[in-house]
């Protein structure tokens, strides 16, 4: 190719403006002080104990639904779900939930 049709094509990206950068680094500081908020909160034992009751109420829902009784089994997967959803909001984050696949390796050693 030319030097000529090299100059004259155009880039297939924008650049960020000074004020975007500038938007772009507001967000990862609030995103670090809320990460510092929530250390700061871990000790909190409502928040230790989220994790835990998560875990027993997913095995009674199981077991309700093992019996036939759906409708238990339902309705405590509803607040499984719901508690969840506090637990991950800004109110009662704690410093990390517990995954469904480290909750199978932990019983899986127990």
């Amino acid at each position: 190719m030319s030097s000529t049709t090299e100059s004259t094509s155009r880039r297939k990206y924008k650049r960020r403006t000074d004020e975007e950068r500038i938007a772009d680094l507001e967000a990862k500081i609030a995103d670090l002080k809320a990460r510092e908020d929530a250390k700061k909160r871990k000790d909190d034992p409502l928040i230790r104990e989220i994790p835990k009751i998560q875990r027993r109420l997913r095995k009674f829902a199981q077991m309700a639904a093992q019996v036939d009784r759906l409708d238990v089994a339902n309705s405590t997967t509803a607040f499984v779900a719901s508690l969840d959803r506090m637990a991950r909001s800004d109110r009662l984050k704690p410093a990390r939930l517990i995954t469904d696949e480290e909750e199978e390796l932990a019983e899986g050693e127990a």
